[in-house]
């Protein structure tokens, strides 16, 4: 599992908030002027849009598991049938 297939971010607003994070601390970094900071933000930005909103997958549910076999027992009457 990715980091971004977390089921901590299959609702949609988590991924919204987590973006609206970066975007804050990248003006933030704007507002103060650090080239630096705000270049790795920005960046950061970039990619959480990319990876969040835009090519996001929602991992599958767990699969429930398939239900085992059912072994009838074997009865003298079932084996003169055969």
């Amino acid at each position: 599992m990715k980091d971004n297939e977390h089921p901590f971010f299959r609702p949609l607003w988590r991924r919204i908030a987590v973006v609206a994070l970066c975007v804050f601390w990248t003006a933030i970094e704007f507002y103060n002027g650090d080239q630096l900071w705000l270049t790795i933000t920005a960046g950061m930005t970039l990619y959480a849009v990319y990876v969040y909103l835009w090519a996001y997958r929602p991992p599958p549910l767990a699969a429930e598991p398939a239900p085992e076999s059912v072994v009838e027992p074997v009865t003298p009457a079932a084996k003169e049938k055969e």
